[in-house]
């Protein structure tokens, strides 16, 4: 049975939905390529993401003594986190509740087979 190299990201500052749009474009790609990829995304989730993939791939590197070359991305998804619940006062007396959400991203590598 193949190790899951796995590192995670929690309580990134980000809802979890917009972490999703980032996390689908690199999902099932090598790791090598996704980080460049991540790298001229333009969403501002792009760059926790990528932090935490380069996170699991020294993982890999540092105790598995896998190659980063031989790494892909088996798992990837983004959960919902607590959200930090804001006052905001509107008119005539009135109470907005400003929802700061946030999220946990779960990176999952697995060495490809040759």
């Amino acid at each position: 049975m193949p190790t899951d190299i796995l590192a995670k990201g929690r309580f990134v500052p980000i809802s979890a939905q917009k972490v999703r749009m980032v996390v689908d474009l690199v999902r099932g790609k090598d790791a090598v390529e996704a980080l460049s990829l991540l790298k001229f995304t333009t969403n501002r989730a792009a760059h926790p993401v990528s932090k935490i993939l380069a996170s699991a791939m020294a993982n890999g590197e540092e105790n598995y003594g896998v190659s980063r070359e031989d790494l892909y991305i088996y798992r990837i998804f983004a959960d919902e986190a607590p959200t930090r619940k804001w006052r905001r006062f509107g008119a005539r007396g009135r109470f907005k509740p400003w929802l700061r959400r946030s999220a946990h991203v779960t990176v999952v590598l697995r060495e490809r087979e040759s």
